[in-house]
């Protein structure tokens, strides 16, 4: 007998079998890609401009138009999963990100590269809720702490290894490299997916939610480019924020009635009858804006305020890598073991101690200081990230494993990009304070002292994770026999 959608036997071996590990090999190789051509390209922003001829404002658009796409089609992704199998559609969205990549190297202006981009996008944002839920559905319930820390890999090293990566390639060769190095490790992708991966088994009974598409697909979008709007304006009141930003939260909430009155609906709102779901999503949210609004701004402290290169600032960035990579799989066991909760309140003191370092930043930190909190902060990360999602994911069965991965993906995604416009406007807004200053010594502190405190809104926002993440499982959830939701798990 093997669990649904797998070839492992319902009973399979506490520890990750080869067959998942090569599961997990390929999926990892797929998030990379996705994951590390946002950071790569912020890198090449000023390359653009010189080559094109834009402004920042406009170049801006090659991120910004990567994050649309990528939350517009999210919300797709769990039904096409259904509809049409995961492996299928994974290798679909191998393709579409890697063609994507090659017009992108092709671009003759930056009207051409943010329309590449956005294609590229299409595939990039399918791949890691894709990922999860074939990699889940591999290891099966009791295994999922593992495999999410294996997931958590691609994550760490996008943030940390894309400006080392982007850096290195804008000096060694060409832009057009950035995205070129993706056909290499698509093309490995796609081969090794198409061996590697089960074969699928959808479920096209259910009817395609179309009237919830175009509800969510460009309420998600028209939100995001109104908060992603905020930093260029330094402001949230004008029109080019508020507009989008409300016509796109009016979309969203017309899309939880009609979801919540629909028997398919495009994004089952329904999961949040589970309790350790809902919780895990809470949690998420908090974290995600706190952590990944001040994760960007680490490596601007390094480039304005000590003058380092960008390859240095990435390298920089490397113990923070180093110390997730460290309590990852430690806390990928555990959480299968005792459940996620007490892990994730562990892991969140050291953020919480490691982003108080930086709270206290100066023009002439020392190093020794900076890199040691980057270590915790890493080692927080590393114990805290993939267990909240072990905690969403290990209460749901065969079926609503593609819908719950898709569901964390849009939280994760959308919460990120409001924590970067968050911390972005904080930082801008101290940093007016600059022309205060009576010499560039003064005007240098005065810098690093608007870093410090953008620092401070993000670890107040760190603290207030603790009481969301206080509710995550904190003991080892049993699925009931036959069953499809595990016991103590709904709200009633």
């Amino acid at each position: 007998m093997t669990q649904p959608g797998t070839s492992l036997p319902v009973d399979a071996p506490d520890k990750l079998d080869s067959g998942v590990l090569k599961i997990a090999g390929v999926v990892v190789l797929g998030a990379i890609m996705s994951i590390l051509d946002v950071t790569v390209v912020s890198v090449a922003l000023p390359t653009f401009m010189e080559v094109f001829d834009a402004t920042y404002a406009t170049v801006a658009w090659t991120m910004t138009g990567y994050t649309l796409a990528l939350a517009t089609v999210i919300p797709l992704t769990g039904w096409a999963a259904d509809r049409f199998g995961t492996k299928r559609l994974y290798i679909a969205a191998l393709i579409l990100f890697v063609f994507g990549s090659v017009l992108c190297s092709f671009a003759w202006d930056i009207t051409s590269l943010i329309t590449f981009r956005v294609l590229q996008g299409l595939g990039g944002g399918m791949l890691m809720p894709l990922g999860m839920t074939i990699m889940t559905r591999a290891a099966g319930p009791e295994r999922i702490g593992r495999v999410m820390a294996v997931l958590g890999v691609p994550m760490l090293l996008g943030p940390i290894g894309g400006p080392i990566l982007g850096g290195w390639l804008l000096q060694a060769a060409s832009w057009h490299w950035i995205f070129l190095i993706n056909v290499p490790i698509g093309a490995i992708a796609l081969i090794a997916a198409v061996v590697i991966f089960p074969k699928d088994n959808p479920t096209p009974s259910e009817s395609f939610d179309f009237m919830g598409m175009l509800m969510l697909s460009p309420g998600l979008a028209l939100f995001l480019f109104g908060v992603s709007s905020i930093p260029e304006t330094g402001t949230v009141v004008a029109t080019r924020v508020l507009l989008p930003a409300i016509a796109g939260f009016a979309l969203i909430v017309a899309f939880v009635r009609h979801a919540l009155r629909t028997e398919h609906p495009l994004i089952d709102l329904h999961l949040f009858r589970n309790r350790a779901l809902t919780v895990a999503v809470l949690t998420t949210v908090l974290f995600m804006v706190a952590f990944m609004g001040a994760g960007l701004l680490f490596p601007s402290y390094f480039l304005q305020i000590r003058g380092e290169s960008t390859l240095a600032a990435g390298l920089l960035l490397a113990p923070q890598g180093l110390g997730a990579m460290l309590t990852m799989p430690i806390a990928g066991t555990f959480a299968d073991r005792m459940g996620p909760g007490k892990i994730v309140l562990v892991g969140m003191v050291f953020i919480t101690a490691g982003m108080a370092v930086f709270t206290q930043v100066g023009a002439d930190t020392s190093y020794a200081v900076l890199l040691g909190g980057l270590f915790v902060m890493g080692m927080g990360l590393g114990a805290t990230m993939m267990p909240i999602m072990t905690a969403a994911l290990q209460t749901l069965n065969d079926h609503t494993i593609a819908r719950g991965s898709t569901l964390m993906n849009i939280v994760q995604q959308t919460a990120g990009s409001i924590g970067t416009a968050v911390m972005s406007v904080v930082l801008t807004s101290q940093m007016k304070n600059v022309v205060n200053a009576t010499s560039p010594a003064d005007a240098l502190d005065i810098s690093a002292g608007a870093f410090g405190t953008t620092f401070m809104v993000a670890l107040v926002l760190i603290v207030l994770t603790f009481i969301p993440a206080y509710f995550l499982p904190r003991k080892k959830i049993a699925p009931l026999e036959g069953a499809d939701t595990p016991k103590a798990v709904l709200l009633h």
